[in-house]
């Protein structure tokens, strides 16, 4: 395996958007349903340059996902987008009763997810969205790692029929895959080969566990990075392989540690491999305002906490 050689920063919204334009003009089922966010989350395109393909629902995301599930029902496709706080806790009802439970094919973008949309203010943060969106039958849940992963995974949703949410990020991230890449579903993907220690990630935070795989290299410890893009359903057959060969398994997110990628693993290793193991997130705190490095380091998320969790766990192997 050719280890990954981190490129340029790409925003994801920049991406969905220049997709969701592209997806819209090649197929007449598809359309856009905003919740008054368009220019943040770069649906704006769509309601520019395909207006017709461009519904707008205001501030009012419950009725948006019911206005998805009727346009489900007639056999159209509708990518209902706002920011994921919105999303995963205001319209979790409509989501359940009318898309989930009747497996329904309408997608979902969670625009500005996890921690780092803190000068936005602390309630546009989402902390919970993987948590509440894997535990919903029928529910398809994916984070991707970099801008070329975005377009694929919506490549992919596209074809796919069913329920699908795909979690987003606001700020550029490190360009990690080539454009011959193609996204798997319930496929993990290795990034780096490593024999001490396994880092799962998951989303923005395959970008920081590549970078602490580097630093924990300097200091002579082989860490392999799997990268986890499909967070139900799970790999687990990778995640059993992982646990194997290292016998030591972190993982990292940029979300709360309950009920995320850390607790999807935790399920897999506790019932099949049990190891050593250390989670990286968000621990049992409510968020707050800040800069991106400041909320970073304080909610012991960054690259360091990583290479710290990392150092903790070996010593219990």
């Amino acid at each position: 395996m050719t280890e990954v050689k981190v490129k340029k920063s790409v925003s994801m919204r920049d991406t969905f958007g220049d997709t969701i334009l592209k997806l819209s003009m090649e197929d007449p089922a598809v359309y856009a349903i905003d919740g008054d966010l368009a220019n943040s989350t770069k649906v704006d395109t769509v309601a520019i340059k395909n207006p017709s393909k461009f519904l707008q629902m205001g501030i009012a995301e419950q009725n948006m996902m019911s206005v998805a599930a009727g346009l489900a029902t007639t056999g159209l496709q509708p990518w209902a987008t706002t920011f994921a706080a919105f999303l995963c806790k205001r319209a979790i009802d409509q989501i359940q009763v009318q898309i989930a439970q009747p497996n329904l094919n309408v997608k979902m973008v969670g625009a500005y997810s996890g921690l780092l949309t803190g000068l936005t203010g602390k309630t546009h943060q989402a902390l919970e969205d993987i948590a509440i969106f894997r535990s919903l039958a029928h529910m398809t849940v994916l984070a991707p790692a970099d801008a070329v992963e975005v377009e694929k995974m919506m490549r992919w949703a596209h074809k796919y029929d069913g329920p699908v949410y795909i979690r987003l990020a606001r700020d550029n991230y490190p360009i990690i895959f080539e454009e011959d890449y193609e996204f798997e579903l319930g496929k993990a993907v290795p990034l780096k080969e490593g024999t001490d220690v396994t880092i799962i990630s998951t989303g923005t935070e395959t970008s920081r566990a590549l970078e602490a795989a580097e630093k924990l290299e300097a200091d002579g410890i082989s860490a392999a990075v799997l990268h986890m893009p499909t967070i139900k359903p799970l790999d687990k057959e990778a995640i059993i392989k992982a646990a194997q060969k290292t016998g030591v398994i972190v993982t990292a997110e940029e979300h709360s540690i309950y009920g995320g990628l850390g607790s999807a693993v935790a399920e897999v290793l506790v019932e099949e491999t049990p190891v050593p193991m250390q989670r990286v997130g968000v621990k049992d705190r409510n968020s707050e305002s800040a800069g991106n490095n400041e909320l970073l380091e304080k909610y012991e998320v960054s690259a360091g906490h990583i290479v710290k969790a990392a150092k903790n766990v070996l010593e219990r192997k």
